[in-house]
């Protein structure tokens, strides 16, 4: 009788946070280009619209950055409100969320 502990396969788990960030590069690769096209279309002074839109890309592109983060610390995909798993289906459509649906209705 063995006392050996299951292992999880780490092959399994390489696949799924290498999935995870192909997502999230390529989430970031589209911010960027949609920051690039504001940025091409010039400023005007006073307008709010587009200030606003590159502040959201910019927005984010750090919870991008921070979601890298978690998955290099093995956080991600926890809830930073209820730290309670995130549904998969959130993390395929927002790879970069930092919640749960019922804690970010919270915030």
């Amino acid at each position: 009788m063995s006392l050996d502990l299951p292992r999880t396969d780490t092959r399994a788990a390489n696949l799924a946070a290498d999935e995870v960030r192909r997502r999230l590069e390529h989430a970031r690769t589209t911010r960027l280009a949609q920051l690039k096209a504001l940025d091409e279309t010039g400023d005007s002074p006073g307008d709010h619209l587009m200030s606003n839109q590159k502040d959201a890309i910019v927005r984010v592109l750090r919870e991008i950055d921070e979601a890298f983060a978690r998955v290099e610390d093995g956080t991600y995909g926890t809830c930073l409100g209820c730290a309670k798993p995130v549904p998969p289906e959130r993390l395929e459509i927002l790879p970069h969320t930092r919640y749960c649906v019922g804690c970010r209705r919270a915030a």
